[in-house]
């Protein structure tokens, strides 16, 4: 296959990618037709690394109103509310619901998801069931399980047993949720266990890390110090970290030496926490995101997740990744003409190594044919089109294709 004029990842010139079994063959300018080979002429629209999607539910996607709406909005609602639905929760119930949420990503330019699966579940249904739809789209969607314990791993009965019995199963990463647990001795223990748990099952780690409005709420520092010292460093993620908006800043100064040091990954959920939190302040209200420009400049890789689809924490969202990128630039106050551009990385290349992906990523010759095209010829005029993603080829097959909107203005 050829794919003729296209501007890939905001290049200012046309150029031409070859595709042979499944991988990038060729890319260059100018590059003629073999034979009968099949060519798609684009005419200067926009090539893209396909989206990442480095952090959703999909064990609680598509149940929003049911048992019912979260009418606070808070976390802890969400937490209680799922906790009532979760005894419902059958095998294809829940793989259901997270094949049809998964279809939403695809037919949006989606093709790699980090899903994290609630384990505080004496049978861990869901989990079994999203190991199994994992495996059985791996031709067309990257699927990564996280073991994520949502009520705590010490505050939960069997808590540690469960977690590890997740990775036994075949969980791709551990999680955590130290800001949920009964105690801050509790926290740390937590942090310590699961860590534990990576090195001895050789797994990433991706801990739902101080998702609180609390500026006493700090796992973050037990996390990047033990992601430093066990040599661990960017398989580790800190997913939300909402609670460093209410840091102080001669705290936050200290923090960034051993947030470098660590390298670890962040995840910033704009659509999901700006909703969330700042639930109990009257005004100023604080916007419920992490410090992304800030973790940005220090050298950490940052990027942006769904989150929730239509679920107790967040009742809206299509799985398309570019609303998210619209909110966080707001949000986060990124919105300078390069910090603009470049923001498809947040839900591309930087969700790439979130989930240690980088191998299958990426346009360069030799690597799978992992690529999206935009009704657009760069991503700031992608932004502001709300431009379709045309076609989406993973591996060299096409796995979605969008036909471009038409619309007629009578005045």
């Amino acid at each position: 296959m050829l794919i003729k004029n296209v501007y890939i990842e905001n290049s200012e010139e046309l150029f031409d990618i070859r595709v042979e079994d499944g991988k990038f063959a060729e890319i260059a300018k100018g590059l003629e037709a073999k034979g009968e080979e099949e060519v798609l002429d684009l005419e200067g629209k926009l090539l893209l690394p396909p989206f990442v999607e480095p952090h959703v539910h999909l064990d609680s996607a598509l149940t929003s109103g049911d048992p019912r709406f979260n009418s606070s909005g808070t976390l802890f609602e969400g937490i209680d509310i799922w906790s009532e639905r979760k005894p419902r929760v059958t095998h294809e119930d829940a793989k259901q619901r997270a094949l049809a949420a998964i279809r939403k990503q695809v037919s949006n330019g989606t093709q790699f998801v980090r899903s994290h699966v609630d384990v505080t579940d004496p049978n861990l249904t869901a989990l079994k069931a999203l190991i199994e739809l994992r495996d059985e789209i791996k031709d067309d969607v990257v699927l990564q399980i996280v073991a994520f314990p949502q009520e705590g791993i010490l505050s939960f009965p069997r808590g540690k047993e469960l977690v590890e019995e997740a990775l036994k199963l075949g969980a791709d990463a551990v999680g955590a949720i130290p800001h949920y647990e009964f105690t801050r001795e509790y926290s740390v223990e937590s942090l310590n266990f699961i860590i534990d748990l990576a090195l001895k099952y050789d797994r990433l780690v991706d801990v739902h890390c101080d998702e609180i409005d609390d500026p006493a709420s700090r796992g973050l520092e037990t996390l990047a110090t033990r992601a430093l010292e066990s040599g661990l460093k960017g398989r580790v993620n800190a997913s939300h970290t909402t609670a460093m908006h209410s840091y102080n800043n001669a705290y936050f100064s200290k923090l960034t030496k051993l947030l470098r040091l660590s390298e670890i990954n962040f995840v910033c959920n704009p659509l999901v926490n700006t909703h969330l939190q700042g639930r109990i302040d009257t005004y100023p209200k604080r916007r419920g995101t992490t410090r992304v420009p800030e973790l940005l400049a220090n050298g950490n890789n940052v990027a942006f997740g769904h989150d929730d689809i239509q679920d107790p924490w967040y009742p809206m969202g299509d799985g398309n990744a570019m609303d998210v990128v619209r909110m966080g630039v707001h949000v986060t106050q990124m919105m300078g003409y390069e910090q603009l551009m470049d923001s498809y990385k947040m839900i591309s290349t930087n969700g790439a190594k979130v989930l240690n992906v980088q191998d299958q990523y990426g346009i360069e010759v030799g690597k799978p044919a992992n690529f999206i095209i935009l009704n657009a010829k760069n991503w700031f005029e992608a932004m502001n089109l709300h431009a379709e993603v045309l076609y989406s080829y993973h591996n060299g097959k096409k796995v979605a294709e969008t036909k471009p909107r038409s619309k007629s203005v009578l005045i």
